[in-house]
């Protein structure tokens, strides 16, 4: 052909583009598909308003940290305690109202103990208070507080002062609260991922 050069070089560089146009649109295609399974891995904002279940990767949550999901509108707390945190729950229980948490609806009767939790490193509970319904603060850190001169580590309502330990347990004295934060329903799809809305009895 007369556009075409002795040595070919008009032909390679048609195949050099078609061979790069076939990969963009292979790519394309491979996105479209993928799509799909990531949205119905994340709810819409209606779904999970409605009640749907909300599934969260903890698999780069370390210990002493606390993520913040929203579930039916409300903010979930997930925490991963440390070992140190775990073995000082059961020293506070003369200092709680309800130490083991027997009033009925403040978690699901698959929860047990004083962790309050599936796994006892990671605590699952819905972030509001049971006194009027505040955002309780995490505030990790033991030692003297503005609110408490020896504080050892949990929840803290700055609206009306309502005090709980590292499992959502409400402490007795000046605390307005008269019960337990509320575990929500959940379970583990695998290791790294909690499903939240979803209990251990159906899962």
């Amino acid at each position: 052909m007369s556009s075409d050069s002795a040595d070919g070089s008009v032909n390679r560089t048609r195949r050099t583009f078609l061979t790069a146009a076939t990969s963009v649109v292979g790519v394309a295609g491979a996105v479209g598909v993928m799509t799909p399974f990531v949205g119905s891995w994340n709810p819409s904002a209606k779904a999970k308003a409605a009640g749907a279940p909300v599934k969260v990767d903890i698999g780069k949550l370390e210990p002493g940290q606390m993520v913040v999901e929203e579930w039916r509108g409300k903010p979930v707390y997930i925490l991963h305690r440390t070992e140190a945190q775990l073995a000082e729950l059961p020293l506070l229980n003369s200092s709680l109202k309800d130490p083991d948490s027997t009033i009925e609806g403040s978690q699901p009767p698959y929860i047990k103990g004083v962790d309050r939790s599936i796994r006892p490193e990671i605590f699952v509970v819905i972030g509001l208070c049971t006194h009027l319904g505040c955002a309780p603060k995490f505030r990790p850190e033991v030692g003297v507080t503005e609110f408490n001169s020896d504080w050892g580590g949990g929840f803290f309502c700055p609206c009306h002062g309502s005090m709980f330990d590292l499992s959502g347990r409400v402490f007795a004295g000046t605390s307005p609260a008269s019960q337990n934060l509320v575990v929500p329903p959940y379970s583990y799809e695998d290791k790294n991922v909690v499903v939240i809305g979803v209990g251990e009895e159906v899962a």
